[in-house]
């Protein structure tokens, strides 16, 4: 059998051999004890026959035997009637024959002795086979005159053989019907106790289609950890291209504010310049590398990241911004409590900052207002908080929850892709943080509140 072969056959294969084999062992059995019932039977026969011609024999002192014959339509009176008798004397001079043995040639020899008895099986001329049995008597014809004489009687094989022809037919005709039927429940039951496995093909087919993002639940308990892994790795699948893509959008979207900045020192000459330039450049490597390495994360971050400190973050930003809107008079503040750290990756904490502040620069009309702080009694994940303000013309409510989605903005009319919010969203999600969207108290503008592991 194949390798490839399904594995309906090979468990139709592998139960039908053992079950062929213990049919032919069954009928061999059977035919066997058949044959030997039969064969015990026609002994019997024979014994019982034999008993009847020693009971009617009478021989005469002469030598003459006569046979009364209990029933005239006898088989032994009918020719050819398959029973035959005869007795012989030891010299093998046959003394008497029944009517039914006619010429049928008999062997001329005697075969049992005085007080012994013979079954043999004799073959005759035309092919057919007798089965005979012969006993040895010493009859005593006068007083202290004894002969010694061998009676037989003998039947022939062929109803027997015909018998047992038919036995044997019959058996293997029902046998092999029976084999037929249990083999077809078999595989019957063997497609239907398979078809969750067809399913389960059948299911991957159409995922590897697109017709469906998952397999099913309702498999059986054997198949259920297997479509549990599948599901898991498919949606592991589906999270690494979705986090490929968003890491493209995302990197296009973090270099925009680096380029604007490059762009704007370009128009400019002297050292501060291509400073400014050099700075940026390498701020561009970072970013890249940063988005690279996310990339290949697997959606977890990991314990004993080292402290980064948001104040000289945070200013350097205000200074990048100020040169990309170097053209409206903006005003950054900056109000940092104390020396908070955060408790992660510096790249992530400067794409979070660098998006919030740059939106707010956008929607602002001329101020916008940092706060940082720790907060010792909150949750472990939560203890930073920061806060960028604007005084521009804010979020709706009804806004707040749908322009953190990718590619959403609050004003399609503004330039700009919708991926800054939802890049805070996905960051803060891997920290297991939260932020909140209103209204600043004092600017009136958006009011967005990050809140990251922080120590």
């Amino acid at each position: 059998m194949s390798e490839n072969s399904s594995v309906s056959r090979r468990l139709v294969f592998s139960v039908a051999v053992p079950l062929a084999l213990f049919f032919v062992l069954t009928v061999v059995l059977l035919d066997s004890i058949f044959r030997g019932l039969s064969a015990q039977a026609l002994r019997d026969r024979l014994d019982e026959q034999l008993i009847a011609v020693l009971a009617s024999a009478e021989v005469s002192p002469e030598g003459r035997v006569e046979l009364s014959l209990p029933d005239p339509e006898s088989r032994l009176v009918t020719p050819d009637s398959g029973y035959y008798a005869w007795i012989r004397q030891r010299s093998g001079a046959e003394l008497w024959r029944s009517p039914s043995a006619g010429t049928l040639a008999l062997d001329a020899k005697q075969v049992a002795g005085v007080g012994s008895t013979v079954y043999r099986m004799q073959r005759l001329a035309d092919g057919s086979e007798l089965a005979v049995l012969s006993r040895g008597l010493s009859w005593e014809v006068a007083e202290g005159d004894n002969r010694d004489l061998e009676f037989s009687v003998a039947e022939s094989t062929r109803p027997y053989q015909l018998q047992l022809y038919r036995f044997r037919r019959q058996m293997t005709g029902w046998f092999l019907l029976l084999a037929l039927a249990l083999l077809g429940t078999l595989a019957w039951r063997m497609r239907r106790a398979l078809e969750p496995v067809r399913r389960l093909a059948r299911e991957i087919g159409a995922v590897e289609r697109g017709e469906q993002e998952k397999l099913s639940g309702n498999f059986p308990r054997e198949l259920e950890r297997v479509t549990r892994n599948l599901n898991a790795l498919l949606k592991a699948e589906r999270e690494r291209i979705t986090r490929y893509r968003d890491t493209l959008g995302n990197l296009a979207h973090s270099l925009k504010t680096p380029l604007a900045v490059i762009r704007a020192s370009a128009a400019q000459e002297g050292a501060e310049a291509q400073r400014t330039i050099e700075a940026e450049v390498e701020r561009m490597n970072q970013i890249v590398e940063h988005q690279l390495k996310r990339a290949a994360m697997s959606g977890s971050m990991t314990l004993g990241s080292d402290v980064v400190p948001v104040a000289p973050l945070v200013a350097e930003l205000r200074a990048a911004l100020l040169k990309v809107h170097a053209g409206r008079e903006l005003v950054i503040e900056v109000l940092v409590e104390g020396e908070p750290g955060f408790g992660g990756d510096r790249g992530d904490l400067m794409e979070l900052l660098g998006n919030l502040l740059d939106n707010a620069c956008k929607w602002c009309r001329s101020r916008v207002r940092v706060r940082a702080a720790l907060a010792p009694d909150a949750p472990l994940g939560e203890r930073l908080c920061v806060c960028v303000e604007d005084d521009g013309p804010g979020i709706a409510a009804a806004d707040r929850e749908r322009v953190v989605e990718r590619g959403v903005r609050a004003d399609e009319r503004q330039p700009g892709h919708g991926l800054g919010l939802a890049m805070v969203r996905d960051t803060i999600a891997l920290y297991g943080g939260r932020f909140e969207i209103g209204t600043a108290a004092e600017l009136g503008g958006a009011r967005i509140a990050l809140y990251l592991p922080g120590r």
